[in-house]
């Protein structure tokens, strides 16, 4: 058994102080889940209501805001629990409601239909973009909108 546990185990440990290397993190794709999200919380509000043609479609759409959200969340959790330290916390206090704030827009999102809980979700990755970058000393990433 002692023989087989020495062929299985690494060759060598490796420890890192983060999930990826320095540099990697990005409000971005939180962005880009949370346009996906409300672009299809218009286009839930744009369907016919009773049209039973249109209730695949309104599924369908259904499906992928709910999946973004979640992938909005998961980035959001990313960068607030690996990129974020506790110097950031202290020259930005808003942060933990922030992220707060948006991981649980990103649950609403999931539960209702309303594209002003979307337009809500974007708007606070706005403010985490801002802070982020502002911890890295730049101003001047700009925060794209797809559906302006």
């Amino acid at each position: 058994m002692k023989a087989l546990q020495r062929l299985l185990r690494p060759a060598r440990v490796v420890r890192a102080h983060c999930d990826g290397p320095c540099g990697v993190y990005d409000p971005a794709a939180a962005r880009i889940a949370a346009e996906a999200v409300l672009s299809m919380e218009k286009k839930i509000a744009a369907l016919p209501a009773g049209d039973p043609a249109s209730e695949h479609t309104r599924a369908r759409f259904i499906l992928i805001k709910e999946q973004q959200a979640e992938i909005c969340k998961r980035e959001l959790d990313i960068l607030w629990h690996d990129y974020f330290k506790p110097e950031h916390l202290e020259k930005y206090p808003q942060l933990h409601d922030l992220f707060w704030k948006a991981a649980k827009l990103c649950s609403k999102n999931k539960h209702e239909n309303d594209p002003a809980n979307g337009q809500a979700l974007l708007d606070a990755i706005k403010e985490i973009h801002d802070i982020f970058w502002a911890t890295k000393g730049r101003s001047d990433v700009p925060f794209y909108l797809a559906n302006p």
